[in-house]
C-alpha cells in the first residue's frame, strides 16, 4: 500500500502557525499544520467554504502563497503552491 506522504517530492515540516485564507474581499482564519516546498496542510473551521484557489497569508513570517486545493478531509485541506 502506498501512503500519501510517500508520494511527496519534498519533506513536510510541522508549522502550527496561525494564517489567513484570502479570496476576493473575504478572509478566513486557519492554522497552517505543516508545510513543504510545494504545498501545505491547513486546518480550517469551514473547509467547504474555501474556494479551489486562494491566497494563504502567514502574518508571523510575513509570507504569502498562491494556493490550489488538492484534497479536503474533515477540517483539513491540502494545498499545492502555484
Amino acid at each position: 500500500m502506498i501512503v500519501p506522504s510517500d508520494k511527496r517530492k519534498s519533506t513536510r515540516h510541522q508549522a502550527l502557525d496561525e494564517a489567513l485564507i484570502r479570496f476576493g474581499d473575504l478572509s478566513m482564519s486557519c492554522t497552517l499544520q505543516d508545510v513543504s516546498d510545494g504545498g501545505a496542510a491547513v486546518q480550517v473551521a469551514a473547509p467547504s467554504e474555501v474556494p479551489d484557489e486562494f491566497k494563504l497569508v502567514v502574518p508571523r513570517s510575513k509570507t504569502w502563497f498562491r494556493c490550489r486545493v488538492i484534497w479536503r478531509e474533515g477540517a483539513q485541506i491540502g494545498v499545492a503552491f502555484v
